[in-house]
């Protein structure tokens, strides 16, 4: 078994079991975290697919701002003290349960009896470079250079914006 092959399986079990324990954790906060664990599962997994810009991308953003979004959200709302939805509908909780072991049974049986269609052309082992940020930036810094500096200054317009209406807010 090679490095790859075992660097796969070990982030993809950290990914799953992960992803379970969110859903399963009565605490809110404690479901972040996990998710928090699961998107850097998932960034190990895309940089085992050649993709390191998506992989930078996932933990900067999802896991950097948007799990502090979340948890400034669940910290705001005190969902302590809500009661469980599935507490008060024993079907809910059934149908939920069956549908789960539905899409697991889906899942095993593609992993298992699931073949590849065919082997890669020589196109599409080049387009495996594609995901490198070198590529990304050279594409960004020659061909994409206007679009990507006025996105910048569209950026910095509503910024201050945002900026000058929240200034006047307070005065």
């Amino acid at each position: 078994m090679n490095l790859q092959i075992l660097l796969f399986v070990i982030l993809s079990l950290i990914a799953a079991v992960s992803s379970v324990m969110m859903i399963t954790r009565r605490n809110a906060v404690i479901s972040a975290l996990f998710l928090i664990l699961n998107f850097f599962a998932l960034a190990g997994l895309y940089l085992l697919l050649n993709a390191q810009f998506i992989a930078v991308v996932q933990i900067i953003v999802y896991a950097g701002a948007i799990m502090v979004l979340f948890l400034f959200v669940i910290m705001l709302l005190r969902t302590d003290n809500e009661p469980s939805i599935l507490n008060n509908n024993k079907s809910l909780k059934y149908f939920a349960i069956a549908l789960g072991i539905f899409v697991f049974i889906q899942v095993a049986y593609l992993i298992s009896y699931g073949r590849p269609s065919r082997k890669l052309t020589p196109n599409e082992e080049l387009s495996v470079n594609i995901g490198t940020i070198q590529n990304i930036g050279k594409e960004l810094y020659t061909n994409y250079f206007i679009p990507f500096e006025v996105a910048g200054f569209l950026l910095l317009a509503a910024t201050i914006g945002a900026i000058i209406l929240a200034k006047k807010k307070f005065e």
